[in-house]
């Protein structure tokens, strides 16, 4: 079964190809450029090197959030596009999973992907490998990073830090959580599509129609035009 993994909840832009035995192919770039303009070409030219066609594919699966609430909405409708047109089984998987999923397999401890939310808020999750899978300890949400220190201290156990967002977040970890908070590499940080085609790989598939993206919360446009139309009421 060929799969296509399609994540752009956030600032990397990643798409890899994937089958039962192996990733045939992966891209991942990393800089704040429109994901709209971009995601198709990468497709194009990641099926082109792997010397495959759409007709080839046999599963989406896609990034389904949190993240950049624009970026989010490209990457899911793209995906239930593709399906829809191939009428292929669509896939949707947490970002912060996805995340989590990359550093993490040897980590034995806790595992908390964020992502940044401003205004000191942050999305995350908790996550182990327990039995050699990826399992949620506490589901994704949006919460002050402090607050969410202050919650991972009552475990009381190591806890990796995953995400090219952990920086802004840093300090304020270790205040809360000092030698307890670890912290992933640099070159861990970017989530990668072939861990986002494995978590999915096994998946069912869902209902492309009803299908949608997990935000956690409104953008903020939309946010701030419901609460003016409360007001006005």
């Amino acid at each position: 079964m060929n799969v296509l993994a399609i994540d752009t909840s956030n600032y990397a832009l990643g798409i890899a190809i994937m089958n039962g035995e192996g990733v045939i192919g992966e891209y991942i770039t990393n800089m704040k450029k429109n994901h709209s303009v971009r995601v198709m070409p990468a497709i194009e030219k990641l099926l082109f090197d792997c010397e495959m066609k759409p007709a080839d594919l046999d599963k989406i699966v896609v990034a389904k959030g949190p993240g950049s609430y624009t970026g989010v909405r490209i990457g899911v409708t793209i995906a239930k596009t593709l399906a829809w047109a191939l009428s292929i089984p669509l896939v949707g998987v947490s970002s912060l999973e996805v995340l989590a999923a990359g550093a993490g397999r040897y980590f034995n401890g806790c595992i908390s992907p964020l992502f940044d939310a401003r205004r000191g808020q942050i999305y995350t999750g908790l996550y182990q490998y327990q039995h050699g899978r990826l399992e949620s300890l506490v589901k994704d949400q949006l919460i002050l990073s402090k607050d969410w220190a202050g919650e991972l201290k009552q475990y009381g156990g190591k806890v990796l830090f995953i995400g090219s967002d952990v920086k802004l977040h840093r300090e304020v970890l270790e205040q809360t959580l000092g030698e307890s908070a670890i912290f992933a590499e640099l070159t861990e940080h970017n989530p990668r599509p072939s861990e986002l085609a494995l978590l999915g790989y096994d998946k069912p598939g869902e209902d492309i129609h009803s299908f949608v993206p997990n935000y956690i919360r409104l953008a903020e446009a939309e946010a701030k035009w419901l609460e003016t139309q409360k007001e006005m009421k």
